[in-house]
């Protein structure tokens, strides 16, 4: 019989977020923001909807060619980078100790303490219902965005992927689509991290370290003596 091996949890004094996790969220930031500029340029080349062009100021790249051209390189940095951290999130438990469960409740509860500009994040090793929902969603997002970027650059070669969002256009559309979530999340994220700074300040230094988990004395040998 073989055995199963579980993901323990993250050792009594390690940082909130080791050192990997810091690095491949601030490279996974700059891809993202170089992929979205970038792709604002090819989409003002030939646009979705008439009424929708991205201003030169905030595009990357001096022509569609080079927006293109920066494009490829964010992608190739972010599914590099993203695999690594996907592997080590899975490989971990990270996801599952931090990700799970979303509770509905909570989530309804903390949305509004976060309109209402009185959320609090008391214990940074624990992620409340909106970070778990906005992380999740766009780890999701995130994979849409491939699948349907590789149905855009080689739609002969992937076909398939084409034929999973509809056509060659279904699939312009949800990569439009899943890039204004992306941004949609940043600006929310970024509103998240402003109203408890230390999240920010954890994410670059490393955070609070783990507490020890409680000892079941009730099985130590002094609890039966």
């Amino acid at each position: 019989m073989g055995s199963e091996i579980k993901a323990g949890p993250p050792r009594p004094g390690a940082r909130m977020h080791p050192a990997l996790v810091r690095v491949t969220h601030w490279t996974n930031a700059v891809a993202m923001i170089v992929m979205i500029m970038s792709g604002w340029k090819i989409y003002n080349d030939e646009v979705i909807f008439g009424f929708l062009h991205f201003p030169e100021a905030i595009v990357l790249g001096k022509w569609a060619q080079h927006g293109l051209q920066w494009h490829f390189l964010g992608m190739w940095i972010l599914v590099l980078n993203g695999l690594v951290y996907l592997a080590y999130g899975l490989l971990s438990g990270r996801f599952r100790r931090l990700l799970l469960p979303i509770r509905p409740r909570e989530l309804l509860r903390e949305v509004k303490a976060a309109l209402t500009f009185r959320l609090h994040h008391p214990d940074l090793t624990r992620y409340n219902a909106v970070q778990k929902t906005l992380y999740l969603g766009v780890i999701l997002v995130i994979i849409m965005q491939v699948l349907s970027g590789l149905a855009l650059w080689k739609p002969v070669q992937f076909s398939w992927l084409v034929v999973l969002f509809g056509d060659f256009q279904g699939a312009r559309l949800a990569h439009f689509i899943g890039m204004a979530a992306i941004v949609l999340f940043l600006l929310v994220h970024v509103t998240l991290a402003l109203l408890v700074p230390r999240t920010l300040a954890a994410m670059i230094g490393g955070g609070q370290r783990i507490a020890a988990a409680p000892r079941d004395v009730s099985s130590s040998p002094a609890a039966h003596s």
